[in-house]
């Protein structure tokens, strides 16, 4: 909660199938109020992920054979993910500035995999998407 009231954006690093056995969309909720912008992941539950993005968590991918342990990330490094263009971007950069100051660079994959789930992101979750089409007329 330090971070929230900080506003200090999270990154989850996170293994294969992350998301599997949780609640579904109450494990995406909790992620966001705990202020978490962006999990990197070996890979996902389906519907987790795309529950994140309902939630407007942006879903990254490690590259094949890559995850945290094989990147040498401890978890305790702050990242800057650069690249986006709006959601339209497939791979992005992340540059890991470590507790010595040294910066690591590595690629990972977007995984807005649809034109419709890069709406939702963009606007910050399904919810404000829905609200800013009810209010604009065009719902």
């Amino acid at each position: 909660m330090r971070y929230v009231g900080d506003k200090v954006p999270l990154v989850i690093l996170a293994g294969k199938e992350y998301g599997s056995g949780s609640s579904r969309d109450w494990a995406a909720k909790g992620t966001k109020l705990l202020g978490v912008h962006a999990v990197i992941a070996e890979s996902y539950e389906r519907i987790h992920r795309s529950n994140l993005i309902g939630m407007g968590v942006l879903p990254l991918e490690y590259l094949p054979g890559e995850n945290a342990a094989s990147l040498g990330l401890s978890g305790r490094e702050v990242l800057d993910i650069t690249g986006l263009d709006q959601g339209k971007a497939r791979e992005v950069s992340v540059a890991a500035r470590r507790e010595d100051g040294s910066i690591f660079n590595f690629k990972v994959r977007v995984r807005i995999d649809t034109p419709k789930e890069r709406d939702y992101y963009l606007h910050g979750g399904i919810l404000q998407y829905v609200l800013r089409q009810l209010v604009s007329g065009t719902a």
